[in-house]
């Protein structure tokens, strides 16, 4: 991620309601998959919001590959904070019971070994939760600010999952409803000249409330179907236990 794109993330994601739908989902799935009290690790903490949150219900550990981004983190108060390579985790294996790492996987260049690391610190039983970008078509500045390496189809996070032994328990697309509005804008972006950025097209407070609530509707529905389309996926995969 460019690293001025740090600061405006530390500064949205508290409140955006992207930001906050996708939290609110991750946190409803880990809650299904795992045990509060649990220990899990957050890859790719980036600036603390999702790791704060997982804090108050698990002992939780917050890895980033950048300095800067864990500044950010340890400005929530947060301490469990490692600096670390997701395709080389500074961790023991069964480290951990749950993982929880969104949109982490697309910047990593090898992400079949960043699966395989979290399969290997994962504990038998464990899981992982995870959210990715969803469609190559949608490729933009937006992709080329967060230093994506990808985008990425269901059943290419399915396969991925499989290869590197998990079993995955659910998968889906998010975003479903609001992905016309979400389409609208990466296509619009493709024509603006200037240095890529991120995208955070600004909304009024009653508006973003709106748009929160929808997501939370449709976290609820994600959470226990498949959903044919939106601009992210997102998995549950297991690692299974050992007779």
């Amino acid at each position: 991620m460019q690293t001025e794109e740090y600061a405006r993330l530390f500064e949205h994601e508290d409140r955006y309601w992207w930001f906050v739908g996708r939290r609110r989902l991750a946190l409803r799935l880990l809650e299904a998959a795992i045990e509060q009290g649990s220990r899990v690790l957050d890859l790719g903490c980036g600036t603390g919001a999702v790791l704060a949150e997982v804090s108050q219900l698990y002992r939780a550990t917050g890895l980033d590959r950048s300095e800067l981004a864990l500044a950010f983190s340890a400005k929530r108060g947060l301490r469990r904070l490692v600096l670390g390579d997701g395709s080389r985790l500074p961790f023991a294996s069964e480290s951990f019971d749950g993982v929880v790492a969104l949109d982490i996987f697309e910047h990593i260049e090898d992400d079949r070994a960043a699966f395989a690391e979290a399969h290997r610190v994962l504990a038998p039983g464990g899981a992982l939760v995870l959210s990715v970008p969803a469609f190559r078509w949608l490729w933009g500045p937006h992709d080329v600010a967060l230093m994506h390496q990808r985008r990425y189809r269901l059943r290419q996070v399915v396969a991925e999952l499989e290869a590197a032994g998990f079993v995955v328990e659910h998968s889906s697309y998010s975003v479903y409803l609001l992905f016309p509005v979400v389409m609208l804008v990466r296509l619009r972006d493709k024509l603006r000249r200037g240095p890529a950025k991120v995208d955070l097209p600004p909304v009024p407070d009653w508006l973003n409330r709106l748009l929160i609530r929808v997501q939370e509707w449709e976290g609820r529905w994600t959470a226990r179907h498949r959903l044919p389309w939106g601009s992210s996926v997102v998995a549950v995969a297991r690692k299974p236990r050992v007779r």
